[in-house]
């Protein structure tokens, strides 16, 4: 009895994946999802850079590096406590980062101890009891190292609205706040004696900084973020003319930072937040080299800040 032969067909899916050239190929789809949250990535860390930019400057400008640094490890102890009573941890980190910095003004008035031991009392204090908080949840599940440094890459599109908006809110308070802020960094006497009110200014500063580590601590973590502030206005400081010229400078920067060490992570599968850094330590280290003649000539040139002060060689004021 002969057999009939029938013809096999493959499925319609099956088909699809196997024509090469086919635009209707399910890694189309795939490769939309990779654009999809590398972009969430980017928006992110460039919003997160044009803030902390304008404000590193002052923090280069104020020698408050380690400042930065005791906002930056609050901001665990306001993750511990946001996840023990359930809150926003964005809010949460927030609400820590202002405790410490009112808490530094109060010991800076009453207390013996200078500046940056009180600095550094503040900052191991809040991080050790933020760990030891976390700890004591064994209920839940933590990513440490994702808090430590940074989790870029799960941003959501709720978290690049807070760190966009946030960051034009930031932005409009500090442009506000301008002339006394950078006033109070060049001479404080001065500027008390014109009513410029330069505590009030510093005060509304640190809050701002409590901000943008609020914002950005999904970006490079509680560890790394201080050098979103300090790297990009060091780099800017070689190449600026005057204040408002560098702050500029330094958020393009770390926007050029952020999309270099992406990309860089992408390529070469490393974490993205150190990679960020990293990227913005290669421009700092560029910067340091023998700069072309005219670029050199437009540094040497001077110009006088809006407050009197002269700077010399684009380095911003000095307090």
């Amino acid at each position: 009895m002969a057999t009939q032969r029938l013809p096999i067909t493959l499925p319609p899916k099956m088909d699809t994946i196997l024509t090469v050239g086919s635009e209707r190929r399910p890694i189309k789809k795939i490769g939309t999802m990779l654009d999809s949250f590398f972009a969430r990535a980017l928006l992110a860390g460039i919003g997160v850079a044009l803030v902390a930019g304008p404000l590193g400057c002052f923090v280069v400008w104020r020698r408050l590096a380690y400042f930065g640094d005791t906002l930056s490890h609050a901001a665990l102890l306001g993750v511990a406590l946001a996840l023990l009573f359930e809150v926003n941890i964005t809010l949460a980190v927030f609400a820590i980062s202002t405790c410490v910095s009112l808490a530094l003004l109060l010991l800076q008035r009453r207390a013996a101890l200078s500046a940056d031991a009180l600095l550094g009392l503040l900052s191991h204090s809040a991080l050790a009891v933020g760990l030891v908080v976390l700890a004591f949840m064994t209920w839940i599940r933590v990513d440490l190292m994702g808090f430590l440094f940074g989790d870029i890459l799960a941003v959501s599109q709720f978290d690049v609205a807070i760190i966009w908006v946030g960051g034009a809110t930031v932005l409009a308070v500090l442009a506000a706040v301008w002339r006394p802020l950078f006033a109070g960094t060049v001479n404080h006497e001065l500027a008390q004696a014109e009513g410029m009110n330069p505590e009030r200014a510093n005060i509304i500063f640190m809050l701002l900084m409590a901000a943008v580590i609020a914002i950005s601590m999904k970006i490079v973590g509680v560890l790394l973020i201080t050098a979103m502030l300090i790297i990009p206005a060091a780099t800017a400081r070689r190449f600026a003319s005057g204040p408002e010229q560098m702050a500029l400078l330094a958020g393009l920067i770390g926007a050029a930072c952020v999309v270099g060490g992406l990309f860089g992570s992408l390529e070469w599968d490393t974490p993205a937040g150190p990679s960020i850094v990293v990227a913005a330590l290669l421009l700092f280290v560029l910067s340091q080299l023998p700069v072309p003649s005219f670029l050199a000539e437009r540094a040497r040139r001077s110009p006088t800040s809006p407050s009197g002060a002269t700077h010399i060689k684009g380095e911003g004021p000095r307090p």
